[in-house]
């Protein structure tokens, strides 16, 4: 018996074919997205987007879907009879405007030059004034379910995004007859089958135990937003891990499976890794880390968490509540230093070494003792998501001279990341919610031993590796043998298919000893130009003056 994870990148998909009966997984696909990220103008056009977007492509979904599943089962050899289902994660808020029928509007002749009829990618950031507008009315209106979300809602988030096309392309609003999570869609194309998932709702829509927010405050923001949810959305849910429908006869002639086997219920990459890793009880926080990274803990009691992207009961497994925090760029930043910033003579010694240049300049950084190149870096390059909640910050680099060099920055941009998720874990422990170790997932620290250590040093605290290098896939896959009917629930699942690595990163006492001294300097940086200085939003502000917003 198996079941496919299909897992939803920022850059590309992933399919995993997974033996239901012990985790292990047979054959890995992976589609690189035709038209990636589209930040700089749309794939048709030459007109460009302004700063802070991020769009995609919803076909690419599809066409991601037409081209892995083929290729596992191809690769494995088995029988496409014996796959019993597929699950979905994806990351979020990623979301669409469409027709009623699912139709994306970007790809109707009329809407497709409106940049606002595509799919609005999680880091799209350009919706903060929408974020600050939705966060300004909520403490006026006195709105309890803002205490949920840390206080703040960001910008990356649903209605963040909707408000934002209401405003400034109120023809596309007003077009789409339904606005949905990407997840949902995707799942909506594999059945035919218009769902909601929980997961997405309650971090990235502000569904508590309540459900959404009143009419009276969607109306506050925007008169035409007051029915949002009733004329676009859906105030029902289908539980994680339940059954979604069938493969529709299209997907299956497409992909090889039978039609009619289980799909899941949609779900959120760095939610549906939890217990792919086994983490499904109070006390392990689960980094999901990739472009960016996701903070994921479960506990038995609910708190108010300083910045935290949200609290929600049985968002993540069921009978505990479910927390989430995150950096908005990790892995984006180390990329965006490779690409734009290291000179010639770094990509010709990584050559002659062998290595591409990540490698190279992990290796030369790793050489440093704590401290000894002198800089302290703000993690900011994509905003704060944790704790400050906050797509208008900025990077920083402090302390650099003639004598910096390219691996001096690389090792400061992996600490500051460390130094971010320290923020995450001491705003959890001072209300109460206890992480005794930290689970790492996701193509970074699988490659990179340099920050595994850094993060369990900075930290202090013991860090396991998760055992699949496709830890959300394999989560998915997992959910598909729930809703397949395999295992009741998904706790009994991850006893059987979650796995970790047996290795693990102790820190060493003597590097925690320098990180706590740098890590203060962290925080004076962290707090001048997170809570007190406006230097970089006025930056901004003259950045998008000159690009003529």
């Amino acid at each position: 018996m198996y079941t496919i994870g299909i897992d939803f990148g920022t850059e590309s998909g992933r399919a995993v074919l997974v033996d239901a009966r012990n985790g292990q997984e047979i054959a890995t696909a992976v589609y690189a997205y035709a038209n990636g990220v589209i930040d700089q103008h749309l794939p048709h056009l030459d007109k460009p987007l302004p700063p802070d977007w991020a769009l995609q492509d919803p076909l690419d979904y599809v066409a991601t879907v037409k081209s892995t599943v083929p290729a596992v089962l191809q690769q494995s050899g088995i029988d496409p009879a014996q796959v019993m289902g597929i699950g979905i994660d994806f990351t979020a808020c990623t979301m669409l405007p469409t027709r009623r029928d699912g139709t994306p509007l970007c790809t109707l002749p009329q809407y497709r030059d409106n940049p606002h009829a595509w799919v609005k990618l999680w880091k799209h950031h350009a919706s903060q004034p929408q974020a600050d507008q939705i966060n300004e009315t909520a403490r006026r209106m006195g709105q309890a379910w803002l205490e949920r979300y840390g206080g703040k809602i960001s910008s990356e988030w649903f209605f963040s995004k909707a408000l934002q096309t209401l405003q400034e392309a109120p023809e596309i609003y007003h077009a789409a007859e339904r606005f949905i999570e990407a997840a949902d869609w995707i799942v909506w194309q594999l059945t035919g089958v218009e769902t909601r998932n929980p997961c997405a709702a309650g971090y990235k829509a502000m569904v508590q135990d309540e459900g959404y927010p009143a009419r009276a405050y969607f109306a506050a923001l925007h008169p035409d937003f007051a029915d949002i949810v009733d004329t676009k959305m859906s105030r029902v849910f289908a539980p994680l891990g339940s059954k979604a429908g069938g493969l529709t006869a299209q997907f299956a002639a497409w992909t090889g499976l039978p039609a009619g086997i289980a799909v899941a219920v949609a779900n959120l990459d760095a939610h549906v890794t939890v217990p792919s890793v086994k983490a499904t009880r109070p006390g392990t926080m689960v980094m999901i880390m990739g472009t960016s990274t996701c903070h994921m803990l479960c506990d038995e009691a609910i708190q108010t968490v300083e910045g935290m992207c949200g609290v929600v009961r049985d968002g993540i497994v069921p009978g505990l509540y479910g927390y989430e925090a995150g950096q908005s760029g990790v892995g984006d930043i180390f990329a965006w230093f490779v690409n734009h910033a290291v000179p010639p003579e770094y990509h010709d010694a990584a050559r002659a070494a062998g290595l591409n240049l990540h490698e190279y300049l992990e290796r030369e950084a790793a050489r440093q003792k704590v401290g000894e190149h002198g800089l302290i870096a703000l993690d900011w390059w994509n905003g704060n998501r944790s704790t400050l909640v906050d797509g208008e910050l900025s990077g920083l680099l402090v302390g650099a001279t003639l004598a910096t060099r390219a691996p001096d920055i690389y090792r400061a941009l992996i600490e500051a990341t460390a130094f971010g998720t320290r923020i995450i874990i001491e705003a959890f422990e001072n209300r109460g919610v206890h992480i005794k170790e930290l689970v790492a997932a996701g193509g970074l620290p699988e490659k990179n031993a340099l920050l595994r250590q850094i993060y369990a040093d900075v930290t202090g605290r013991s860090l396991k590796l998760a055992g699949s290098s496709q830890a959300p896939a394999l989560g998915s896959a997992m959910h598909a043998a729930v809703a397949a009917g395999l295992y009741p629930d998904i706790h009994a699942a991850a006893d059987v298919m979650g796995k970790l690595k047996a290795d693990v990163v102790q820190p060493i006492p003597e590097n925690v000893a320098l990180y706590d001294q740098l890590y203060a300097e962290y925080k004076a940086l962290y707090d001048l130009f997170g809570r007190t200085s406006p230097v970089m939003k006025r930056l901004k502000a003259l950045r998008r003056q000159q690009h003529g917003e």
